[in-house]
């Protein structure tokens, strides 16, 4: 810091960043004590909250469709059917988005037909905005076949649309649900896709609003199915209708249902949801592709290990990787390393040489990255002989129902 020249027309700001980058000259790789201050990158770059559960508020359970896996199915005669008027259900709505914080989900069977049931939800929205000046988030679901003019209107009134498609292969509708149609599910959702991008092009201050996002859910197991080829099509989805979000959900077949007598049972654990979700979200923020994710050699994700660890594992050839050279998106590429720490490792290599140390104090675990990467060519991981050894440092132990993955909490992952 001796003979600092301080500018009289540099903002303090650039002051206080000048003094940081030459405080780089000050730190001793190994001696914690003379790490600069880095709370402030902590700070600056967090992760993102996990989005909220939202309420979900049925108009009805008395559906004319017969779904194998669905509870509303028309053949499901133990059910107690209901179906609410718009002005019930707007009332509801709003005790339980008080209650929650959050918002509200306005979905329904499809009582009568997709339109009439679709005219109900209308109806229940414009009572929610209108009636009750409800200015909070919320998604409306759209039925198979709804009319283009209907999913207009809906849009104007809610923050979110779907319509799911559940299977993974379109001859998948005739096997779990005949009343569905590949053209009854993607008409709608390339709709709404494009009502979305008319009204974000939309320049005039008078266009009325339309909602923002859209969203579908995808049923695993049900078609038998890779994982390779859900991911591929949820690529595919985001890629043509600019999808917010695809839900994973586990098909789960346990009790005979009327019409379906030569389908098996079946019950598709939980952890390949956890694991399909860490794969999309590396499909969407670290630019991983399905191939990537699930070659011709591991078309099934894993139980013990996560996909990241699995391609890393599968490309050690790469490792190790030195971060305080490595670009971003080689930062992504090294477990244990997400968005929000590769970001803050950008940041802080303007200040300071990058140290485990340093890594730790940005609060980067180096349980699991430590044996990917090296700083200043300095190697603390294992030196592991053979794949298998990589494997066992991994692994993340799972009970039954699959916890321990980290996977944010969804709005809607279950119908």
């Amino acid at each position: 810091m001796a003979n600092l020249i301080i500018k009289n027309n540099l903002t303090t700001e650039e002051k206080i960043d000048l003094m940081r980058q030459d405080s780089m000259f000050d730190v001793a790789d190994n001696d914690t004590a003379c790490i600069p201050d880095l709370s402030f990158i902590k700070d600056e770059i967090k992760s993102k909250l996990a989005p909220p559960k939202v309420p979900k508020i049925f108009m009805s359970n008395d559906c004319i469709f017969n779904c194998a896996y669905c509870g509303c199915r028309a053949s499901n005669d133990t059910r107690h059917c209901y179906t609410n008027k718009p002005k019930e259900l707007a009332q509801i709505a709003m005790d339980e988005s008080e209650k929650n914080g959050h918002g509200v989900f306005i979905t329904s069977a499809i009582f009568k037909n997709a339109d009439y049931t679709t005219e109900l939800i209308i109806e229940t929205l414009k009572c929610i905005r209108k009636d009750y000046g409800y200015k909070g988030y919320v998604h409306a679901k759209i039925m198979p076949g709804t009319d283009i003019e209907l999913i207009r209107l809906a849009g104007l009134y809610a923050n979110r649309l779907s319509v799911n498609i559940e299977v993974a292969k379109s001859e998948g509708y005739k096997k779990i649900a005949r009343n569905k149609t590949k053209e009854n599910i993607l008409t709608p959702m390339g709709q709404i896709s494009h009502l979305i991008k008319a009204a974000a092009n939309e320049k005039s201050r008078y266009a009325p609003p339309f909602a923002t996002s859209q969203t579908t859910q995808l049923m695993a197991g049900s078609t038998d199915e890779s994982d390779y080829e859900i991911l591929r099509l949820s690529k595919a989805m985001y890629n043509k209708y600019g999808l917010k979000r695809v839900y994973y959900t586990s098909f789960q077949y346990k009790n005979l249902a009327r019409g379906y007598d030569n389908l098996a049972p079946v019950s598709v654990p939980s952890w390949r949801m956890k694991r399909l979700y860490q794969a999309d979200r590396l499909m969407q923020l670290y630019d991983f592709t399905p191939e990537e994710i699930a070659p011709d050699s591991a078309a099934h994700l894993e139980h013990d290990i996560d996909p990241k660890a699995a391609w890393a594992i599968r490309n050690i050839h790469l490792y190790p990787i030195e971060v305080n050279t490595a670009d971003y998106e080689m930062l992504l590429r090294i477990p244990g390393i997400g968005v929000t720490y590769a970001a803050r490792i950008i940041k802080a290599r303007k200040y300071c040489k990058i140290s485990h140390d340093v890594l730790k104090a940005l609060g980067v675990s180096l349980k699991r990255s430590r044996h990917f990467m090296t700083c200043n060519g300095k190697y603390q991981g294992e030196k592991c002989e053979n794949i298998d050894i990589y494997r066992s440092l991994l692994a993340l132990p799972l009970d039954a129902s699959g916890s321990g993955l980290g996977v944010n909490s969804v709005e809607d992952c279950v119908w």
